[in-house]
């Protein structure tokens, strides 16, 4: 069986010398991002009267970085922050949650344990990263759960309320599709999800204690996202489709009646998170709450490429990227909303972790991706951003072997399951070029 999941495997201005720059990112003294709420209007995103468009990029831990603990690291993150200002990215996907529990490799601390007594210094942390974000003019999304292991996510919701059952990822006695299979149990569970809607209600419900906004009241608050890479299933066996739309629905509706002027979206891979089948996709996004459809994109995991070959194996890749998006553009058309390109990723030269190693295809896949994005925005169609996977930033792995261990501070892109360094752009890289340069395209498109 082809292996499909995401998770399946295991100094500013010399960083940007030679880049075509960005215009400057205006700072705002208040809690907000400027210009008000992004607002869906047809195959747009809006503010105000303007189109919203944006070159983003993920770190899921910036309220880690935030956080006045131990763990935490303000200085990094202004540092991190103001590096992604510069290259002219104006949109963050964040971790805004992370279910404590069992599971191996999974990243601690985490949000939340089994009961309604929430980690206050993380969701301070967050409140910090926000607040941060919002003098810089970046807005961001935040995602609700993870359907994959390495922040807990549905397994951990349902170990909570099942007496402690669970599988792990990659147990070679649950070989793929068991993990994504057992956890598709989470959208028929309702204790689980109950504790779900409780962490909704709590977060989405929050007052930021730096700049004193509720966050449904925040601007910098683009969207919030249900899951990351939510799934029916992993076969088509396993999937209860109704009670999988049943979940989107509801979740999304309760979102929108705590925060009706800010954005939902599903965190959708797209066609991969979906069965491969474009009903699918379709229903959850058709959902009217949900305001925008999103798309992953991974060469390297879905086996497009291989990593240690992409002499003779990028050309496929590229083709089959190119597919993925006009399919996906074909929908979001059908739809009648926006689409982002919220992940991709894709390895260094020789699928090396090492930020020493050149990253000559991986620049090719993101110039490939940029293209495709400038090319849709300025023929009017539904794409309105990207957000790379993802900022490595100053990090470096801690060990030789470029595993993640409990304790370890280098937080990066490349999440605690992943090897530390496989994807994510650090500073110093070619990469960071491309994002900028299609930034400064981007913010030359007309109004």
């Amino acid at each position: 069986m082809t292996k499909i999941a995401r998770r399946t495997f295991l100094g500013t201005s010399a960083m940007l010398a030679g880049c075509t720059m960005a215009a400057p990112v205006a700072r705002t003294s208040g809690g907000g991002a400027p210009g008000g709420f992004v607002r869906r209007d047809g195959q747009r995103l809006m503010v105000g009267n303007e189109p919203y468009r944006f070159v983003g990029a993920n770190i899921w831990y910036a309220a880690y970085l935030g956080a006045d603990a131990a763990y935490g690291d303000r200085a990094r993150l202004a540092r991190e922050l103001d590096a992604l200002a510069a290259m002219g990215v104006t949109n963050l996907r964040v971790l805004a949650s992370a279910e404590e529990g069992p599971l191996r490799n999974s990243i601690k601390p985490g949000f939340r344990g089994p009961s309604t007594d929430y980690n206050q210094t993380l969701l301070a942390g967050l409140d910090y990263a926000l607040a941060e974000m919002a003098k810089r003019g970046m807005r961001a999304v935040l995602y609700l759960t993870n359907f994959w292991e390495w922040s807990g996510g549905m397994m951990t919701y349902l170990s909570y309320v099942n007496g402690g059952n669970y599988l792990n990822m990659n147990d070679p006695a649950h070989p793929w599709p068991e993990f994504a299979n057992f956890n598709a149990q989470f959208y028929g569970n309702e204790r689980a999800m109950g504790l779900y809607r409780d962490w909704i209600r709590a977060v989405v419900g929050r007052t930021n204690g730096v700049t004193g906004t509720r966050y449904a009241d925040d601007p910098t608050i683009m969207a919030w996202q249900l899951s990351n890479e939510p799934r029916p299933s992993g076969d088509a066996a396993h999937a209860n489709l109704p009670q999988f739309y049943a979940w989107v629905r509801s979740s999304a509706q309760l979102i929108k009646s705590l925060a009706p002027r800010q954005l939902v979206s599903t965190g959708s891979e797209g066609l991969k998170g979906g069965l491969e089948r474009a009903d699918i996709v379709l229903a959850e996004h058709a959902v009217p709450e949900i305001d925008y459809l999103t798309v992953h994109i991974w060469p390297n995991n879905w086996e497009w490429v291989k990593q240690t070959d992409l002499a003779n194996t990028a050309a496929r890749g590229e083709a089959l990227t190119d597919k993925y998006i006009a399919d996906h553009i074909a929908l979001a058309k059908q739809l009648d909303k926006p689409m982002v390109i919220e992940e991709f990723g894709y390895p260094r030269d020789g699928g090396s972790n090492d930020p020493a190693v050149a990253t000559t295809y991986k620049d090719r896949f993101y110039g490939r991706i940029y293209t495709a994005a400038l090319r849709n925005m300025t023929e009017g169609g539904p794409i309105v951003g990207t957000n790379f996977w993802a900022w490595n930033g100053e990090a470096r792995a801690a060990h030789p072997d470029y595993r993640f261990k409990d304790g370890d501070r280098q937080y990066m892109g490349d999440p605690p399951h992943e090897p530390q360094g496989w994807y994510g752009i650090f500073t110093g890289d070619t990469t960071i070029r491309l994002v900028a340069d299609h930034a400064a395209a981007i913010a030359r498109l007309p109004k």
